[in-house]
């Protein structure tokens, strides 16, 4: 049975490892390898999966990763502006948040038809900027058991998969992770908390050489 308890975001995690740190690329390099430390122990991602996840896609070096993401995340900024999807920055990491109220309807796992031009919107720029790995997370509230919230997350996840995929996306670039209800970002006390609960987050990681 999967935990209830309340995860420490990413980027509170890598503030306490950088310290002093007195550069954004100190802070990001930082970021990154604590957020690349967590996926990868959430994604079950050893070193065989690794190979094959972002195999076929280029890599990025250096102070060619902050310009990279940069530019990256002003384009998602300007695309998704109004869309209620939320663009978080974390270091060198993106991280979009689809609140499952635009994306879903209650207790489906198919993407709403509405959502499909958000979506495309969200392919354009991952096209562009191919230097990336995908994280797909599928994030439940608490309502109902946690063996059908596990499913349901992942559902979602893989909806949101296959539809980037049939948008051209490369699917070695693609990783599915279902949280069910384990990784709340609020308590699940009201209804308006438990909507914000449930999301599909898609972690953009620079693909490093």
């Amino acid at each position: 049975m999967l935990a209830k308890k309340f995860i420490i975001p990413v980027i509170s995690l890598s503030l306490i490892t950088t310290g002093c740190a007195s550069t954004n690329a100190e802070k990001g390099a930082a970021i990154g390898a604590v957020a690349g430390a967590v996926l990868g122990k959430s994604t079950g991602n050893h070193k065989d999966k690794r190979l094959v996840w972002g195999a076929a896609i280029g890599a990025l070096a250096g102070a060619a990763i902050g310009d990279y993401m940069d530019k990256q995340e002003a384009e998602f900024r300007d695309e998704l502006s109004g869309s209620g999807i939320d663009v978080v920055r974390e270091g060198d990491n993106i991280r979009l948040v689809m609140p499952s109220n635009i994306t879903f309807a209650t207790n489906q796992s198919y993407i709403s038809t509405g959502f499909h031009a958000t979506l495309n919107d969200i392919a354009k720029v991952l096209t562009k900027y191919d230097k990336t790995l995908l994280s797909i997370e599928g994030h439940t509230d608490n309502t109902g058991s946690d063996n059908y919230n596990q499913e349901l997350s992942l559902k979602r996840a893989n909806s949101v998969k296959s539809y980037l995929v049939q948008q051209s996306i490369i699917e070695s670039r693609l990783k599915v992770t279902g949280y069910g209800e384990s990784m709340p970002i609020v308590a699940n006390d009201t209804a308006q908390n438990r909507a914000l609960n449930r999301r599909v987050e898609i972690q953009i990681i620079p693909n490093r050489a």
